[in-house]
């Protein structure tokens, strides 16, 4: 009996001696399979041949992406914010805009009847809904385009990790109507969500357009894509086409592969006015909005407005409100809507922080509030045509 007891305790101390050898070889062993090369090309002035990085040399400001991930995770656990968030906000399902007053205001009945009803609107009318995050919904031009689609319940790997949406989509999946154009600014997980690319890509067969070495992620998931450079131009049909515009950012997906992707804005040329989507982006030095103004003008531009606080780690990756006026101003665009905001705990603000500090700048700048808005999901805005 205690010759057996001897051998089933030796079995169980090999195993945890075995089990805490493997946990101290993780970080020498693991890392280097998680760095991926998804590009390959000659340098640039935004790429040394391995990595891509922001031309006026600022990359991170000492924020996020010089942080390793348990540091990051620390500080996530112990933010303090002025107003906690709340594990859930109710709110009311919306659905697409209608293409006419034929159609009803919710899809009571028959999904093919309404899908027909929706599918298309005037194309000289241009219609946004906010489905959260960075996640819109632009109907204008006679297409549909949905800029980051996410509808994952938690932005992080395998849907297991990271920060738990706190807000539903504001569109569920199923009613959105048939998309013709997505546009996936980088590979962050808040911002490039496989799951529902697979699904969209399934249903519809949309045209996927993303910077350089997004194209590696997608296509490995089964989702083909077009990759282009900044600058790079992709024509979507006669009259429309998707410009690849600069942005102040970073990317990584398994933290050893930082930078290895591009980040970038995107500008839609539409019949009854532009679009422009500015992604993810820091202040920077202010370039990527001098670049922008050239594909304009702009009917209606998607600019984040959260995930700014604390200011030392997010000063180089995210702009805040304020910062979000001013590019809004210097684009010249006739409106606006503030995204990447209220959906995943980001960062150290409060929930509704970022629109209250937006709606303060505007009327300290003397700005109309009904030019920049920051609505609640699922709800229609149709934004005036250009004069």
């Amino acid at each position: 009996m205690r010759q057996t007891m001897m051998r089933i305790w030796g079995v169980i101390w090999r195993g945890l001696l075995g089990a805490l050898i493997a946990l101290l070889l993780i970080p020498a062993v693991v890392p280097p399979f998680l760095d991926r090369i998804y590009y390959r090309g000659p340098a640039t002035g935004h790429f040394d041949g391995r990595h891509f990085f922001n031309p006026e040399g600022e990359q991170g400001t000492g924020g996020a992406q010089n942080r390793t991930p348990w540091e990051m995770a620390w500080r996530t656990s112990v933010m303090k914010e002025p107003s906690p968030w709340p594990k859930h906000v109710r709110t009311e399902r919306g659905y697409p805009a209608a293409a006419g007053l034929a159609c009803p205001l919710k899809p009571d009945h028959v999904r093919e009847n309404w899908a027909r009803c929706v599918d298309r609107v005037d194309p000289k009318r241009m219609f946004v809904t906010w489905i959260g995050h960075s996640t819109v919904l632009v109907q204008a031009g006679g297409i549909n385009i949905l800029t980051d689609p996410i509808y994952a319940e938690r932005s992080g790997p395998w849907g297991l990790f990271g920060p738990k949406r706190v807000r539903d989509p504001g569109i569920a999946l199923d009613d959105l109507p048939h998309i013709d154009l997505i546009l996936v600014s980088h590979n962050h997980w808040d911002h490039m969500d496989l799951p529902t690319l697979k699904r969209l890509w399934a249903r519809d067969r949309p045209l996927i357009i993303t910077g350089l070495g997004n194209d590696t992620i997608l296509k490995s998931a089964g989702v083909p894509s077009i990759a282009e450079d900044w600058g790079g131009k992709v024509k979507v049909r006669p009259g429309i086409t998707v410009t690849i515009e600069r942005a102040h950012h970073w990317s990584s997906r398994w933290w050893k592969d930082k930078d290895r992707a591009l980040w970038s804005g995107f500008a839609v040329t539409l019949p009854g006015g532009n679009l422009y989507y500015a992604g993810d982006t820091g202040p920077g030095d202010g370039s990527w909005v001098s670049t922008a103004v050239k594909d304009g003008p702009y009917r209606l531009a998607l600019i984040p407005i959260g995930a700014f606080q604390p200011h030392e780690p997010m000063s180089g990756n995210h702009i805040n409100p304020v910062e979000a006026v001013t590019a809004f101003q210097k684009l010249g665009a006739a409106y606006a809507l503030g995204v990447h905001w209220g959906t995943f705990k980001l960062s150290s603000e409060g929930l509704y922080d970022p629109p209250n500090l937006l709606h303060a700048t505007m009327d300290h700048r003397g700005i109309a509030r009904g030019r920049f808005r920051a609505i609640e999901v699922g709800k229609n805005w149709e934004i005036p045509p250009l004069r």
